[in-house]
């Protein structure tokens, strides 16, 4: 697999798991207040996730994906 290849598939993992937890986010938001203790945790994966996607992609666009 080149490198283009490797990244662009890295990005598709990221944005599924980054998107699954902004459903998360999302879903906890809407059972408040149950759960409210979880959002710390919830909020910070998202972040994560969030920053590593923005990496990845920035990557991608650097090498010409």
């Amino acid at each position: 697999m080149s490198d283009i290849e490797t990244i662009k598939a890295e990005v598709k993992k990221l944005n599924g798991q980054a998107t699954q937890l902004k459903m998360d986010l999302h879903d906890l938001s809407e059972d408040l207040p149950t759960g409210w203790e979880k959002i710390p945790e919830i909020a910070e994966k998202t972040f994560q996730a969030y920053q590593q996607l923005t990496a990845a992609r920035k990557k991608l666009a650097e090498i010409g994906g």
